[in-house]
């Protein structure tokens, strides 16, 4: 071997070796995050579903990517983007499009991991088989959402105690749900002597004709259904109810917040923090079947005073005194 021939074989060497001692890193992570609405709407709740993923150690861009489906408020869309994510090969799937994204993501796949969170029951929506026990590859969060429904009917009727006639708001592009938060308050009223009317929006553009129909059919309250689509236009809602003078109650604080009477239910932020600490912990090698589905624990009471107070009602001291927050 010439003088020549042996450097050129030591430099070729020098090359390769750098390579085999630095093996290449794997590959991130990637969460598929399946969402019913548009970015602008969901942005509090991806803060708090990436503060939960924090808590559990991943940071994205650092050691997790997202892969994000919006359906933009179009429910029927959610099977093909659910599908777009399987085929993507996620390593878990992120339902926080409610009940509507966890029922596309279970039918679109048997083997990914898939983080929930819905306002019904997670066991007789088919999701999982029990709540201690998932058994299959999903679990989540529920919000005691339509479990409280008939409560909402209840508080919303003492403070308007002559309201007789009451109207409930339902989503009927969420039909599952929709049927079950209707047949749950028809009981409630019911049993409470009262007129029950149930009303439909599935776009922003029927909130014209529903509150139309509160005025013709002289409904003296209305209690707003658990659904994804109405907690995005939470202060739409609040405003459309004070505009017209109807004295309303829904799930979360956010909508007492932007003006609406009344709100009962867990916390919006603290369910999906729930989620990206449940996405994390799969990220890290836990299985679904051995997450228990979280329940939301407490539920609070808030009443916009404010608000009250334009509509000419007297809140009594009872209520008041079981309010865990009253907006001045």
């Amino acid at each position: 071997m010439t003088r020549r021939d042996f450097i050129t074989l030591l430099g070729g060497a020098a090359a390769v070796w750098p390579l085999a001692a630095h093996p290449q890193q794997p590959a991130m992570p990637v969460i598929g995050f399946l969402g019913s609405e548009s970015p602008d709407r969901f942005e509090g709740r991806v803060r708090a579903f990436l503060q939960g993923l924090a808590d559990m150690g991943y940071v994205e861009g650092r050691n997790f990517a997202i892969e994000y489906r919006w359906a933009e408020g179009k429910n029927d869309r959610l099977p093909q983007l659910a599908a777009e994510l399987v085929d993507r090969r996620v390593a878990v799937i992120a339902a926080i499009g409610g009940t509507p994204a966890a029922l596309a993501a279970k039918a679109a796949t048997s083997t990914i991991p898939i983080i929930f969170n819905t306002g019904g029951d997670p066991v007789k929506l088919g999701l999982v088989k029990s709540l201690n026990h998932p058994s299959g590859n999903l679990t989540g969060v529920t919000p005691l959402g339509v479990e409280v429904g008939p409560k909402r009917l209840e508080l919303v009727h003492e403070l308007v105690p002559d309201a007789n006639v009451v109207a409930l708001l339902v989503n009927p592009s969420n039909p599952t749900l929709a049927e079950t938060v209707s047949r749950e308050t028809l009981i409630a009223a019911k049993t409470l002597g009262l007129q029950l009317h149930v009303l439909r929006a599935a776009t922003e553009s029927d909130f014209d004709a529903v509150f139309e129909s509160l005025k013709e059919k002289r409904a003296g309250a209305l209690v707003i259904g658990t659904d994804i689509f109405f907690s995005a236009r939470s202060e739409k809602l609040a405003m459309l109810t004070v505009r017209h003078a109807v004295p309303a109650i829904y799930q979360y604080h956010e909508f007492a917040a932007a003006g609406g009477l009344m709100s009962y239910g867990g916390s919006l932020s603290g369910a999906y923090r729930q989620v990206g600490v449940y996405t994390g912990r799969v990220l890290k090698g836990e299985s679904p079947a051995d997450l228990p589905v979280q329940q939301a624990t407490k539920v609070e009471l808030i009443i916009n005073m404010k608000t009250a107070k334009t509509l000419g009602i007297t809140v009594p001291l009872s209520l008041l005194g079981r309010a865990d927050e009253v907006i001045e």
